[in-house]
């Protein structure tokens, strides 16, 4: 009887010092962190964070649209005759020298008959007047033949000369015209855009096809001012389009000039031939600059007011100020600060858009 009475006590005892335990490791668990003690004067209770120099790839992003690298407009030589074949349209792909099109060539092909014939007259014209001033010198040797009469067959020689040659040119203006019938591709390229159908009335100089020449499109994005002398022939930029495709590119020509209205110029990169490159479509660029450390600070301890960045940093007595900054490029989710704070300064990251200048803070969290 005494043994079970002392098993049950032994046993009661090991039951209270268990539980006691358990409620001792439920208050004070062994990796829990103190709990902060807070303010209840404090306007809110916010995280903060150090303001650092971290890594940095420099970069700008530019917007912009393809555009050929030449627009050719092709337009007939001669006007006023009829169009009397078009053997391309929209998209084709040309060689330089192929034709393009055909106007009616009748009309010109008989007034190039008519120069020919005219020609073949005053050459005829030219070999009698040689001849009568060959006779003429044979007659004046024998002082047969006055020098005024000998002058004026020199004279009638050069004038059939003189025709001859012009003839020569009448005709050759008619093979010209006549070979402007044909309408020639100056240059390899794709037919962009066509005006010209069968039958219509040619105008010399009229639009009737446009051609990107060369089939070559290129990029023209707009750069701010300040950032133009970072930017130098032979970069590589990474150009989105609106397909969320990738596209590397290099700067052909970063412009001259600067917009006075807009205050920006223009970088003009050359891009791969891809069909899916069109001009005209939209594209953003990505130029990177270089790699460097810069001061960093998350986009979530940013306030914008009035035209102004700012954050809050925290002071020792658990205040916070309102300061000034000047922002820089974005990476990810922090962004580069240039000037208003500096390394080390601990600074409100998150619920800074609901304090103001002199806020006393609870900080539970530093990082």
């Amino acid at each position: 009887m005494t043994s079970s009475f002392n098993a049950w006590q032994r046993l009661h005892a090991f039951i209270r010092i268990s539980a006691a335990f358990l409620i001792t490791l439920a208050l004070h668990p062994a990796n829990a962190q103190e709990t902060p003690v807070l303010d209840a004067n404090a306007a809110m209770t916010v995280n903060t964070g150090r303001v650092e120099a971290r890594p940095f790839t420099r970069s700008i992003t530019l917007n912009g649209t393809l555009s050929a690298w030449q627009e050719v407009i092709i337009s007939p030589e001669v006007g006023g005759y009829r169009v009397e074949e078009v053997l391309v349209d929209v998209g084709d792909t040309v060689k330089a020298g192929q034709v393009l099109l055909r106007l009616s060539s009748a009309l010109l092909e008989t007034d190039r008959n008519v120069r020919a014939a005219t020609l073949k007259q005053r050459e005829a014209e030219t070999v009698n007047a040689d001849l009568a001033l060959e006779r003429a010198q044979d007659l004046a040797s024998k002082q047969l033949l006055s020098d005024a009469e000998l002058d004026r067959l020199k004279a009638e020689a050069l004038g059939a000369q003189g025709r001859v040659e012009a003839a020569k040119a009448d005709l050759e203006a008619a093979r010209l015209r006549l070979n402007y019938t044909r309408v020639v591709a100056p240059d390899d390229g794709m037919i962009a855009s066509r005006t010209v159908t069968v039958g219509q009335i040619a105008q010399a100089g009229s639009e009737m096809l446009r051609m990107i020449r060369q089939n070559r499109v290129e990029w023209r994005g707009e750069v701010p001012e300040s950032m133009l002398p970072s930017l130098a022939v032979g970069q590589l930029v990474i150009l989105t389009s609106v397909d969320g495709k990738q596209h590397t590119g290099t700067i052909r020509i970063v412009s001259p000039t600067v917009n006075s209205t807009t205050h920006s110029g223009l970088v003009y990169v050359d891009v791969p031939g891809d069909a899916a490159l069109r001009p005209g479509m939209f594209a953003r660029g990505l130029i990177e600059l270089g790699n460097e450390n810069a001061v960093l600070v998350p986009l979530t301890a940013l306030i914008s007011s009035d035209g102004y960045n700012y954050v809050f940093v925290l002071n020792a007595d658990r205040t916070v100020s309102r300061q000034m900054i000047q922002t820089g490029s974005l990476q990810g989710n922090d962004i580069e600060v240039l000037s208003g704070v500096t390394t080390g300064a601990q600074i409100v990251t998150n619920g800074a858009g609901f304090l103001k200048d002199g806020d006393l803070v609870n900080v539970v969290e530093a990082r």
